[in-house]
């Protein structure tokens, strides 16, 4: 057996030491008062938590897709892997800073709930009051989950899996936390402050964008990318399968963060689904008019565009008004790409112009269209007279921006000064598959004819 490194240690010790750990928390007995609970709104929070679960392995494919054959089960892993890294964090602490006793409106107290510490035994959350305060906090953990996993496309085929993993500790305790406070919990500051994110436009979107940019600079550009070498998508099925499930679990997503079966929740599924079908059009259109033919990568990519732009407004703008905001979104995350392939910055899957620019387009659309005729809880937008509304939507935005880009940068410049953040020119050569995880991704099998018999034989290469 070779012998072990600090690093190769330090992973499972953590781990094993977490778990020892829990052991002595105490358990207690749910002491709610379970008579302010609604059955159908337990169920369908645990169905929307569940589908909101299946966004990331449907993100795996999504990513999977479209890199080249000798990344995919590297980039599929690292979206996954989310959901075991972050669901500990949550539990231990996690939850805790994100929904725990305010301070300053800054940070939750992280002893709040150290290792779900009285998350069933207390009153339920203040915006989810006929739930258990328990299943509030497993639909939260879900958004938690994914975020990281949507920067894996910005830095995908040449970032350390070791790194990734750190990545995405320091980025769900240092990033994720702070905004899901400032902007879901009541007394954080940007809540405060009036701005309005229904489901996650500055807390995932903007802030996994923004990550994205980050890590794409501080990685510097492929190999490839240098030497402008057109990659084809190693399998664009797998593509038109994870924007499925993606389209599919962001119901639960944006309908589900009404926190309860109502009319709001049907509304917000409604917007999701209008904004994303605009988009893709949008999208695919929007490239015909450039002179391509309409392509199903198109197609995806612009409708998971529009539920991106969508999510914060889900819940406070009306249906027809969800058309404009798909179509608008396609086409500026479209020219984004367009720009971005001609610069320098290598952001392998367009992580930035697509999730970036989609969530900074749908936190300003919300502050254009939202209205309290659909939710009274909400404002009125600057189509509806209320510009003051707009410029709060704007400063949030910048908040996030500013914010999210910033730590990013230098979580990713702290994990390249402790660890190798990128792979090596052979092993970025030889593909993260075989040199990260010592396996292969085969695509199918291909038909040879051979002396007038067909033989079907692996597409190894």
């Amino acid at each position: 057996m070779p012998k072990l490194t600090v690093k190769q240690v330090a992973p499972f010790f953590v781990l094993a030491t977490i778990a020892i750990f829990a052991i002595f928390v105490k358990p207690v007995s749910d002491f709610a008062d379970a008579s302010k609970y609604n059955s159908a709104d337990i169920a369908w929070i645990i169905v929307a938590t569940a589908l909101v679960f299946l966004m990331t392995p449907g993100l795996a494919f999504f990513y999977g897709g479209m890199v080249h054959r000798k990344n995919v089960i590297s980039t599929m892993i690292k979206s996954v892997v989310a959901a075991g890294v972050v669901s500990v964090i949550w539990v231990v602490v996690g939850y805790s800073l994100c929904f725990g006793k305010d301070i300053n409106g800054i940070i939750g107290d992280p002893t709040t709930h150290l290792f779900f510490k009285g998350v069933n035994s207390g009153e339920p959350w203040v915006g989810a009051p006929t739930i258990p305060k328990t299943l509030f906090s497993l639909f939260q953990l879900m958004f938690a989950v994914i975020t990281p996993g949507l920067v894996v496309g910005a830095v995908a085929e040449r970032i350390r899996f070791t790194s990734y993993i750190l990545f995405t500790v320091l980025f769900s305790l240092l990033v994720y936390a702070p905004l899901a406070h400032w902007s879901w919990h009541p007394d954080g500051f940007l809540a405060k402050m009036g701005a309005l994110d229904f489901a996650g436009g500055t807390v995932v979107h903007i802030s996994a964008g923004c990550a994205a940019l980050a890590g794409a600079l501080v990685l510097k550009r492929r190999q490839s990318h240098l030497e402008n070498k057109e990659i084809p998508p190693a399998n664009i099925p797998y593509v038109l399968i994870g924007t499925g499930l993606l389209w599919f679990g962001w119901f639960g997503f944006n309908a589900g963060s009404a926190l309860a079966a109502n009319a709001l929740s049907v509304s917000a599924f409604a917007t999701t689904n209008t904004a994303a079908a605009a988009a893709g059009l949008s999208w695919m259109f929007f490239d015909v008019l450039r002179g391509k033919k309409p392509s199903v990568i198109g197609f995806c990519v612009g409708a998971v565009v529009g539920l991106v732009a969508i999510t914060p407004a889900a819940g406070y703008v009306a249906i027809p008004q969800s058309i404009f905001i798909g179509m608008i979104a396609a086409i500026i995350s479209n020219v984004a790409v367009y720009y971005k392939q001609k610069s320098t910055l290598d952001d392998t899957l367009d992580v930035f112009p697509c999730h970036g620019i989609g969530g900074m387009v749908g936190m300003l659309m919300t502050g254009v269209f939202a209205t309290k005729a659909v939710n009274a809880a909400g404002n009125d937008g600057l189509f509806f007279g209320n510009p003051a509304f707009f410029l709060t939507q704007l400063k949030a935005m910048a908040v996030a921006v500013g914010y999210s880009f910033t730590v990013s940068f230098l979580i990713f410049k702290f994990i390249n000064f402790i660890l190798p953040l990128r792979v090596s020119s052979q092993e970025e050569l030889e593909g993260l598959d075989a040199s990260q995880h010592n396996e292969k991704y085969l695509q199918g099998t291909l038909l040879v004819h051979n002396n007038g018999s067909i033989k079907e034989v692996p597409a190894i290469e």
